[in-house]
């Protein structure tokens, strides 16, 4: 179920951005995937997430154009295992044998003990949301292939990155940041795009926004986590999906979502939404 194609895509489709010297993002159909390391400099770089199933060729094809013909990375870098962001990684590792890295809550997922819950196709929001069902929630078995992050907070292959446990759209979401240039990997933590959204989808138009609504199941941590990263106060952001963001408009609209984030980000309804009660509806 996880190689299956998902007949799903955006205007910003396979047009590279490169946001800074050594972080290149790479929208493939409706996510991102991101090369960490210097263009032209084939060995040091790192992939962090993996795409949409059936994109492994775009990817491979997109990593040789930066980096050099038969570039491979040093490792992969998981913010978090749904189906859009390891979907080409089981074709990726039978071409590149590197480390797979991600939380420790996030392995059971990856090592086949665990699946995500089932999308919720009931949660408010557009047609995205509802067509939600046809997603995989299954996880996949990368054996010893995929290791815990380590816990001094380091990113492998990732000099002056550390990773921040950043829960709420999955129990071991993690996202990356680097103090130096205040750079941010969000991952799903917050997005740029209207994930449920099938237009903006299409048209990437960017809105700073909560993780997509359809797949996130503990929506008090996903709170908290945002507020966590706006304090960090990151001078450019890279999503899991839209555009990247930057500057005084990210800072403005990050700040004013871990302010409004209840009503801002947090669905009316849907099976993971606490009624008043506090009990999940």
């Amino acid at each position: 179920m996880q190689d299956k194609f998902i007949p799903v895509t955006s205007i910003s489709s396979g047009i590279g951005i490169p946001v800074l010297p050594d972080l290149y993002c790479f929208p493939i159909q409706v996510v991102n995937v991101l090369f960490a390391g210097t263009a032209g400099r084939r060995e040091g770089w790192v992939l962090i997430d993996a795409g949409m199933p059936g994109t492994a060729d775009d990817i491979v094809e997109a990593a040789e154009e930066r980096f050099g013909e038969g570039a491979g990375p040093e490792a992969v870098i998981l913010t978090h295992g749904h189906f859009d962001h390891i979907g080409a990684l089981g074709e990726l590792l039978k071409k590149w044998d590197v480390p797979v890295y991600a939380h420790e809550l996030e392995l059971p997922y990856l090592t086949g003990k665990k699946d995500y819950p089932e999308p919720d196709t009931t949660v408010e929001g557009g047609l995205v949301a509802k067509m939600s069902g046809m997603f995989p929630n299954e996880g996949i078995d990368l054996g010893s292939r995929v290791n815990k992050l380590p816990e001094s907070g380091d990113v492998p292959f990732m000099p002056g990155w550390r990773w921040i446990h950043t829960p709420g759209h999955t129990e071991g979401h993690v996202s990356l940041f680097r103090e130096e240039d205040r750079a941010m990997i969000a991952g799903d933590a917050f997005v740029t795009v209207r994930q449920d959204s099938l237009y903006k989808v299409l048209t990437q138009k960017q809105e700073l926004t909560g993780p997509p609504r359809y797949l996130t199941t503990d929506w008090e941590a996903a709170w908290k986590s945002v507020i966590e990263l706006e304090q960090l106060a990151p001078r450019v952001a890279v999503t899991g999906h839209g555009l990247p963001m930057t500057g005084e408009e990210l800072a403005t609209k990050l700040k004013i979502l871990s302010r409004t984030f209840d009503t801002a980000a947090i669905p009316d309804h849907g099976k993971f939404v606490k009624n008043t009660d506090g009990k999940q509806n």
